[in-house]
């Protein structure tokens, strides 16, 4: 799929957020977007993987109102983000990659600062349970420039969720954060998803990508080449492997089993047979069947598939076009 492909919600699922034939070119003519086409379903949580200098952070900050594209439109809520801005706007919370904050005010300050900017009332009880949900309670009081730099992330985050937005863009989140604010910041995305926030976030950790998206999306040189279905895109591009423990060592794979997608390992007792999830025929059944004619005996097989990060690496060394 290339990322001039339109892609649609599925079934009944409205898009909150529609992006359409979006461009951004620099002033010194470095063209960051390229015909981005993408709906945001509302209640998801999307992640946007990509390597550094691809092009997330500059979707964001068009979604987000920052920066201004070249070419296309943005949806959010129902809010051209260009002719409704200000609308637009209070539907959704940034937590920026960067630790931009209001240095000498307290936590609950620049907290109900952020609310009131959007026009919102006071509402004590909110903001108090968005600082309990980040550990952020007992240091509510203290001035940012005090904070270490996990928890100013959790400032950060506190921040964009201020004002109740229905829509979170969590920008590189998990960037130079500790394993416990990391493990604290997923539990909130669940419970914010849970109570219908849509989420999208940019991130260089695979794993929590894998473990937290419904969808993925593939961004690389301006371009999104591919949003699927997390399980779905499991499917269709991973790979299975087989892998058997040999009784005895081979010095190379003997000529009669010459033409099939067979590894060898550096010490002779291990034998990878690597094949597609989607075939009808995995060819499993022959393989063995070779094995027995050959006389090459095993004590062991174990099975296992390829991981969203293979997954990822692939694609985006792929040459345009090749994309399933």
């Amino acid at each position: 799929m290339t990322s001039s492909t339109h892609v649609q919600p599925a079934g009944k699922t409205e898009a909150i957020v529609s992006v359409r034939n979006l461009g951004k070119v620099y002033a010194g003519g470095f063209e960051a977007l390229k015909n981005i086409n993408l709906d945001i379903r509302r209640g998801e949580i999307l992640a946007l993987l990509g390597p550094n200098g691809a092009g997330k952070t500059t979707l964001i900050s068009i979604i987000c109102g920052i920066v201004n594209a070249s070419e296309g439109s943005v949806v959010a809520d129902g809010h051209d983000i260009v002719r409704d801005y200000r609308s637009a706007r209070a539907t959704i919370g940034l937590v920026p990659q960067e630790l931009h904050t209001d240095a000498f005010e307290s936590v609950m300050a620049t907290l109900k600062f952020s609310r009131g900017l959007f026009g919102k009332p006071p509402d004590p009880a909110y903001l108090e349970k968005v600082l309990r949900d980040l550990s952020l309670w007992e240091k509510r009081n203290n001035k940012i420039m005090t904070l270490s730099g996990g928890m100013k992330r959790r400032v950060l985050i506190a921040k964009a969720l201020a004002h109740e937005p229905k829509i979170l863009f969590l920008d590189e989140p998990s960037a130079g954060v500790d394993v416990e604010l990391r493990h604290d910041m997923w539990q909130m995305v669940r419970r914010l998803r849970e109570n219908g926030t849509t989420i999208i976030l940019t991130t260089h950790y695979i794993e929590e990508a894998e473990e937290m998206a419904d969808r993925i999306g593939v961004i690389n040189k301006g371009e999104l080449i591919l949003v699927e279905d997390k399980n779905v895109l499991m499917r269709k591009l991973g790979k299975k492997q087989l892998t058997l423990s040999l009784q005895q060592a081979m010095q190379s794979i003997p000529e009669g089993l010459a033409g099939l997608p067979l590894e060898l390992s550096e010490d002779g007792m291990t034998l990878t047979y690597t094949f597609d999830t989607q075939s009808e025929e995995t060819g499993i059944a022959g393989l063995l069947r070779r094995l027995n004619e050959q006389g090459i005996d095993f004590r062991d097989l174990q099975s296992s598939e390829s991981s969203l990060e293979e997954i990822f690496v692939n694609l985006v060394r792929k040459p345009k076009g090749d994309q399933a």
